[in-house]
């Protein structure tokens, strides 16, 4: 088994003042040439933005973008003829760019900050159409088990769908447990975020916000040390 840690404290930082942002890979200003990618995983930002602030309409094409708000409200509207719709924390939103698109995604809250998650992953097609969707995952449904949220749109298993061999997952795991993960198979990586809590992973410690980046095993144990809950990014290498 081979494994990357990526350290919280690690991450790129901009503080655009309507716009708290942590990288855990090149974004923006922030390059490293050693954090470009993890596999077909691209971009995965942990963003806090201000009431009523957000990002105005700009265009993406051929990307996978998966976002998860964690305390907040999201509104997101398109060229695809979505107006201002509304993704609750707890909801998780996919948009596959394609050929090409405009959004916007704004903070839908005046008085409340929004945090989420931002993640891109390359499709393995290109110039497929357009598409969006958003779902609501149960909190109850991942305590203990694993709660796939999203998956290859070639896949029969449940969860969203975008256009590559991945697939997006969370538990929610109590103090002194373990868990072992599997993975898809050899050819594929996962990328552990600690979204909250800490754990062992392969004699290696980490806490809240670290990451580590798993690889050339088909499974791998997680023991924590506090309630924990933890984001799986699995993808083709």
């Amino acid at each position: 088994m081979k494994t990357v840690i990526h350290q919280a404290s690690d991450r790129g930082f901009a503080n655009h003042g309507w716009l708290q942002a942590n990288h855990s890979f090149s974004f923006a200003q922030f390059y490293d040439p050693n954090k470009m990618q993890f596999g077909a995983l691209r971009v995965l930002n942990d963003d806090v933005i201000a009431p009523s602030m957000g990002f105005s309409t700009h265009p993406h094409d051929n990307m996978e973008i998966i976002t998860i708000p964690l305390k907040g409200t999201l509104k997101h509207k398109d060229s695809m003829g979505n107006a201002w719709q509304t993704i609750e924390a707890g909801e998780v939103q996919v948009m596959s760019a394609g050929t090409g698109l405009l959004h916007s995604e704004m903070n839908a809250k005046t008085d409340e900050y929004l945090s989420l998650f931002q993640i891109w992953v390359i499709p393995n097609k290109q110039n497929v159409a357009p598409r969006y969707d958003q779902r609501f995952f149960n909190a109850e449904d991942r305590q203990g088990r694993l709660q796939t949220l999203v998956t290859s749109i070639d896949s029969e298993e449940d969860g969203l769908k975008i256009h590559q061999d991945a697939k997006l997952s969370r538990i929610d795991l109590k103090a002194n447990q373990s868990f072992k993960y599997h993975l898809k198979s050899d050819n594929h990586g996962t990328y552990v975020m600690v979204m909250s809590g800490g754990v062992t992973i392969d004699d290696n410690v980490l806490q809240t916000r670290d990451a580590i980046g798993v690889t050339e095993t088909d499974n791998f144990e997680i023991k924590t040390n506090t309630n924990t809950q933890l984001l799986f990014i699995e993808v083709p290498m």
